[in-house]
């Protein structure tokens, strides 16, 4: 029985690549064209990760090309589907460099947070030094951006980091911009809460509706999780 999320469905490994000439009838039993990763070891060592769609062909090819000779054991990891094969492949080579790989794994889509991180460095560290030379940083807001109570948004603590909302009702999905101060505008109308917001697309008039739940945000490209993650 296939378990939810379950990746790797069977796998051999560290096994000698005499089953080739010995038991081939076997390993092509288990393995034959079937999606998933390998590794190729020269004794206990390392020497080149890869992906194949038909695992027992691969492996039969790499006795006689390029890699002849230079690998005596292998591991197969059977995957469910190869939906994210190549993605694993690139993975396992980024961390691992084995040195028969002479191309670095590659990502198609994701996001690199170097970048990032040197921006969000220096930010802290201006801050960090504005507070031990005693320059006050203020931070300019609007006066529409706070509420009739005079509060500010809810997303306040949180802009920059969410940039749009979405959610899903009667089967469609229903997107909200996250403005520079928190507001949340949806179909031309501003909100200073995701409940108020979620309240207006579900097309309710209860404020108790949890606008946290009810909206996903995208925390990485392709990964969008509900707005409560924000809070942890």
């Amino acid at each position: 029985m296939v378990k939810k999320g379950q990746l790797v469905s069977q796998y051999l490994e560290r096994i000698s690549a005499d089953v080739f000439d010995d038991f081939i009838a076997v390993i092509k039993g288990y393995v034959g064209r079937r999606p998933g990763v390998y590794a190729l070891y020269k004794g206990n060592k390392l020497y080149y990760v890869g992906l194949a769609s038909n695992m027992s062909a691969r492996l039969k090819q790499h006795l006689r090309d390029k890699h002849e000779g230079k690998w005596n054991r292998f591991s197969v990891y059977l995957t469910i589907g190869d939906a994210h094969l190549k993605e694993i492949e690139s993975l396992v080579l980024r961390v691992i460099q084995p040195s028969g790989n002479s191309v670095k794994g590659k990502f198609g889509y994701a996001q690199n947070l170097h970048r990032r991180l040197k921006r969000d460095v220096d930010s802290h560290m201006k801050a960090k030094r504005d507070k031990l030379l005693g320059i006050e940083s203020r931070l300019e807001v609007k006066a529409e951006s706070y509420d009739k109570d005079g509060r500010l948004p809810v997303l306040f603590p949180y802009r920059g980091r969410v940039t749009v909302l979405r959610g899903s009702y009667k089967g469609k999905i229903i997107k909200a911009r996250v403005l520079r101060d928190g507001r949340i505008r949806f179909k031309k109308q501003i909100f200073t809460s995701p409940s108020l917001a979620a309240a207006r697309a579900c097309e309710s008039s209860s404020p108790n509706r949890n606008g946290w739940t009810f909206w996903k945000y995208e925390r990485a490209p392709g990964d969008w999780v509900p707005l409560n993650k924000l809070k942890k």
